[in-house]
């Protein structure tokens, strides 16, 4: 249950309403009516309304229920709340009415839709939660499954010779919007999953996003050994063998509660291997009503999406037989077969250990399968062939669906107001046709040019206060407060590199030549910014050292102030950045990057890239958006370092610091705006997760919900 605000008057107890159901988060109009009520605690509280109700005074609260402005606001707002619990207009119901009583079932192991509710690690969560929010627009009847972790994934402290700590901090539950959901009889648990020879008691979490639910299991309950209760504490925290018992209760648990719940799905969607039990359960299920395997394998398969999302071998968990089977017990005899029929589910053909492989598994009782971009689909049926022995690559069933980033959640509100008087109001509602995106291109220069310089203004003015926390805490002594930005120039070139600090996105290519970077960034009439946030994964070792390399060359006073490093990166500080940066650095080795929406959400804000060719930036860049790396590889992973360095530096010389500094006689960087139009475009047009829920929708859950075969049986190998 949400928290009890005493003080808050009868005439605005529909905030807690409001606040109850995240898609205020994309509503401009419900996060003007909050900050209304206190701006200095809202931006405090880092947009938390929970905290806002909590901390506001008696007296604030009453002149605001005594206000006809704020008043006519609230139930402006309310009207808007109310109306958004039916889908009876919506795209989905409109065009597919006859399976609007259906559900869809989406299982991902983490979700990012509010930094409140901290329980995703980076891309893959976010990706997760503008899905859900994406299917409440459109009306999509979607249920999200996933896990609570009541430790979220860490909080990042950097030491000051720059090694990333990794420190725990539980966030407090009963202070969000996540509302339990009671079993039979009151019970607190819905349903009992064993493992490891033990039962497990899973309770689940409500987290209401827009027409969208989510629930979140949860094992933190008395009855569980206290060992079980911690399973589903921490995201990709443990080693492998918690990570294997987080994904059985998930997949297990995911489809035991929903049928607890009542919920019977047409369509069931796995996003990423993480999630790949929830087919071997439903095979079980079919099994256990007396359907043979092999059929229940094709019932299954036929309703089964399955998207992976990284070519990169860390991201594609597998497990020794024998742990599985210790996680499992002897399920093979619940699905009426031998215990190799049920380990080969999970066998690659090129893996002589034996290991059980999620992403095989996926796979295998999936119907349909995608990648995450064009270039990702290429890789990814190279790299899942095996399966296929004897067919051609490029006819092998595996599909793509570009990546796409919620609108309403990563365009600004001032870019927004801007459209608005360019569009006219009520722009939202054609964002489907193309002619509203070419538009953009007349965007008045001026004006563009004003609100970006007000929007990087603020992020300035947000690091300065970070900085201003950590130094009045004792947390930074003033010898280290150059490297968090206090020194950054809002009139420079100001480049933002935030991503995972994994390896193969190269945080620090950009220091491949020092000395060469030192003139790119002390160039005194044409100075160059850099801003680096990030995590590295808290068993990543590689990854952590190339994250000191960085913080450390923030602090180095050879680069005058001008490189900064921005701790404990989440949603809330992207925000701030994919807002206020000149330009978005992404410079991942080739053809490691499936896609890398950060760059989307930064185009949306009329922010160019500049990024090797990969993932989304092979499809998107089109020459007047951004730059482009072009691949040059070499034999080694150190020559292509050495070739991509050089063409970024070439780049960043001759074409990204002579356009940003050339004014006309008003003082406009003419050709720039020009490019921020052309990136704005590019990506509303094609980058958004709208036209990506469209394509799930139209090719892969109503086919599903139909039943409708694609022609293609399991794999063979």
């Amino acid at each position: 249950m949400p928290p009890v605000f005493p003080f808050l008057p009868q005439r605005l107890t529909g905030l807690v309403e409001i606040a109850g159901n995240l898609n205020w988060t994309w509503n401009r109009e419900a996060r003007r009516l909050f900050a209304a009520i206190d701006q200095q605690l809202w931006t405090r509280y880092r947009h938390d309304p929970y905290q806002l109700l909590t901390q506001v005074g008696p007296e604030r609260l009453a002149q605001c229920a005594a206000d006809p402005a704020f008043l006519a606001q609230y139930d402006a707002v309310m009207r808007w709340s109310q109306s958004e619990s039916s889908p009876a207009q919506t795209w989905f119901v409109q065009r597919f009415r006859e399976h609007s009583r259906e559900t869809i079932a989406y299982f991902c192991a983490e979700f990012g839709v509010h930094h409140t509710v901290p329980i995703y690690s980076g891309g893959l969560g976010v990706l997760a939660g503008d899905h859900c929010k994406t299917a409440s627009d459109l009306g999509v009847p979607l249920v999200g499954v996933g896990i609570l972790y009541r430790r979220g994934y860490f909080d990042q402290e950097v030491r000051a010779d720059g090694w990333q700590e990794d420190t725990d901090m539980p966030f407090d539950v009963a202070r969000t919007v996540l509302e339990p959901v009671e079993g039979t009889a009151g019970a607190p648990h819905l349903v009992v999953v064993r493992t490891a020879g033990r039962d497990v008691f899973v309770r689940a979490w409500r987290l209401r996003v827009g027409r969208v639910t989510l629930y979140l299991l949860d094992t933190n309950l008395e009855p569980n050994h206290p060992d079980d209760r911690l399973l589903l504490s921490r995201l990709y925290a443990g080693g492998p063998a918690l990570r294997l018992k987080q994904e059985w209760l998930l997949g297990v648990g995911g489809v035991r509660v929903l049928r607890a719940l009542g919920i019977a799905p047409a369509a069931w969607h796995a996003n990423e291997g993480h999630a790949s039990f929830m087919f071997v359960e439903r095979v079980r299920e079919r099994v256990a009503a007396g359907v043979a395997f092999a059929d229940a394998v094709r019932e299954v398969r036929a309703a089964s999406t399955f998207t992976t999302h990284t070519p990169v071998p860390a991201g594609h968990d597998t497990f020794p037989a024998d742990d599985l089977v210790a996680c499992t017990g002897p399920v093979w005899d619940e699905l009426g077969v031998d215990r190799e029929t049920f380990l080969r589910i999970g066998r690659h053909p090129s893996d002589s250990s034996g290991a059980f492989h999620m992403t095989a598994a996926a796979i295998r009782l999936s119907r349909r399968v995608n990648a995450v971009s064009r270039v990702h689909g290429v890789v990814t049926r190279k790299l899942w062939a095996s399966l296929w022995p004897g067919r051609r690559e490029v006819d092998l069933p595996v599909t793509h669906v570009t990546n796409g980033v919620h609108l309403a959640t990563w365009m600004s509100n001032s870019i927004m107001r801007l459209l608005d008087a360019h569009l006219g109001q009520g722009w939202g509602n054609r964002v489907d046709d193309p002619a509203l995106w070419d538009d953009v291109l007349q965007l008045d220069a001026q004006k563009l040019w004003d609100v970006h310089c007000w929007q990087k203004g603020r992020l300035l003015v947000h690091m300065r206060e970070q900085a201003r926390i950590a130094f009045t805490n004792h947390t930074r002594e003033a010898a280290r407060l150059a490297g968090t930005g206090v020194l950054l120039d809002p009139e420079a070139l100001t480049l933002c590199f935030a991503r995972r600090f994994a390896t193969y996105k190269r945080a620090n290519l950009l220091f491949h030549d020092v000395e060469r970077l030192l003139r790119i960034v002390g160039n005194p009439s044409h100075p160059v910014q850099v801003i680096f946030a990030g995590k590295a994964h808290p068993a990543d070792g590689p990854g952590k050292q190339m994250l000191q390399e960085v913080y450390q060359a923030t602090r180095d006073p050879r680069f005058e102030g001008r490189l900064a490093f921005l701790e404990d990166y989440d949603m809330h500080l992207a925000h701030v950045l994919v807002q206020g940066a000149d330009v978005w650095l992404n410079v991942p080795r080739v053809p490691m990057e499936a896609s890398g929406t950060s760059g989307m959400k930064a185009a949306l804000n009329g922010v160019p890239q500049l990024s090797t060719v990969d993932g989304w930036w092979e499809e998107g860049f089109n020459g007047h958006n951004g730059w482009a790396i072009a691949p040059l590889p070499g034999e080694s992973a150190a020559e292509d370092d050495a070739a991509a360095a050089d063409q970024l530096y070439e780049l960043l010389e001759t074409s990204v610091v002579p356009m940003f500094y050339a004014r006309d006689a008003a003082g406009l960087p003419q050709r720039w705006i020009q490019m921020m139009r052309h990136a704005l475009r590019a990506a509303g047009l094609r980058f958004t997760s709208r036209r990506m829920l469209m394509e799930y929708v139209t090719d892969f859950y109503v086919p599903s919900m139909r039943g409708e075969a694609t022609g293609e049986e399991a794999p063979t190998g």
